[in-house]
């Protein structure tokens, strides 16, 4: 082996980010120690050494992002067998050396770019022409037009990485897939403790209301038109971060004591801000919480990730006004916006969740 390529993560994404690189060209590396640190689908992942060698260069930059099937480290000696560790379908592994096309630049130097990467040369209106490629034979890579791409001075240019990336691809596949609706209501706050968790009472509430309207926490299949209703309540809550948005999953939070949920959202917190949120952390959500009113805005129309079929958004706490036997009173309320994918439950069903949720909210804390 000559080169090692990045292999499916198990992820069943195409590509990843470098974060960190745990060695540099020159060192002698033992089979499965840490090459370097990935992230994909939010989560990292550490990529070990297939074999042992000496490194002779290092395929990538932290903060490139590669395609499975791309080369991370080319090793001294060897040949290159093309060998790709993982799980790669037969169309990622095969790459169509026959179809480099070359093209005179000035000065005679001949320019060698796939097709591919020529026209997304001509979509960010770089000149492929002026770049020197840094893949085998100067062949210039996707790497190489993005990182000119991003160079470009005073562009303000980017490529999303990481969890602003992951999120993005989330967002479009909802969109196509979901068919949206959004209801809102009011929690009126007369019986809180003026300590109250915020979080912690919308997630209790949430298992409650799960548990009174069950076709809110399932997932949802399109293509066969099928769900799968669950009776373990895990809440995917979204936390915002310099990094991006993170949306980790607390499990079994029907069951679990106010104290418990409140450890387990401040270990979320740290492990987010720490970009060392766990995989297993970022799978499994039944329905999710977005509480961006610890922010700024009322209400918002959420987009459901599916399969699930549900998200919950708590808006700012803010005043008004009721009447109790004919008399005006400031009360504190708690804004809630719900989007749920209308293919899989009903607006009676929603609207049944939602009131449970409304309800287990108003009430006194135990």
């Amino acid at each position: 082996m000559k080169y090692f390529k990045l292999p499916d993560l198990g992820e069943g994404l195409a590509e990843a980010e470098i974060v960190e690189w745990k060695v540099t060209a020159g060192d002698a590396v033992k089979v499965d120690q840490v090459l370097l640190s990935v992230e994909t689908a939010k989560a990292l992942v550490d990529v070990p050494s297939p074999v042992n060698g000496v490194i002779a260069r290092l395929c990538g930059q932290e903060g490139d992002i590669l395609h499975i099937g791309a080369p991370l480290v080319e090793f001294e000696g060897g040949e290159d067998d093309g060998t790709v560790v993982g799980k790669v379908s037969s169309s990622q592994q095969h790459i169509e050396d026959h179809f480099v096309a070359g093209v005179l630049a000035a000065g005679g130097r001949l320019v060698q770019a796939m097709p591919a990467v020529r026209q997304l040369a001509q979509q960010l209106g770089i000149d492929i022409n002026s770049l020197r490629g840094s893949g085998a034979g100067g062949l210039v890579l996707e790497l190489d037009v993005q990182q000119a791409f991003e160079a470009q001075q005073g562009s303000g240019n980017e490529f999303l990485k990481g969890a602003r990336r992951a999120m993005a691809k989330a967002m479009e596949h909802s969109h196509r897939t979901v068919v949206p609706v959004s209801i809102t209501d009011e929690v009126d706050l007369r019986a809180w403790r003026a300590e109250e968790d915020v979080t912690v009472r919308l997630i209790k509430a949430i298992g409650v209301a799960c548990r009174a309207e069950p076709s809110m926490n399932a997932w949802f299949d399109g293509e066969t038109l099928s769900r799968r209703l669950f009776t373990e309540v895990n809440v995917a809550i979204a936390v915002d971060s310099r990094h991006g948005l993170y949306v980790p999953v607390m499990e079994n939070v029907a069951e679990r004591e106010p104290g418990d949920i409140r450890q387990g959202l401040d270990r979320m917190i740290a492990d987010v801000k720490a970009r060392a949120v766990p995989r297993e952390m970022l799978q499994g959500a039944t329905i999710t919480l977005t509480n961006f009113g610890a922010i700024a805005g009322r209400y918002a129309s959420p987009i459901v990730t599916p399969p699930q079929v549900a998200i919950i958004g708590a808006g700012t706490l803010f005043d008004k006004v009721v009447f109790v036997q004919g008399e005006a009173r400031p009360v504190r309320a708690l804004p809630l916006s719900m989007t749920f994918d209308h293919r899989a439950c009903t607006g009676g069903e929603a609207a049944r969740f939602l009131k449970a949720l409304v309800k287990a909210l108003e009430a006194p804390a135990c």
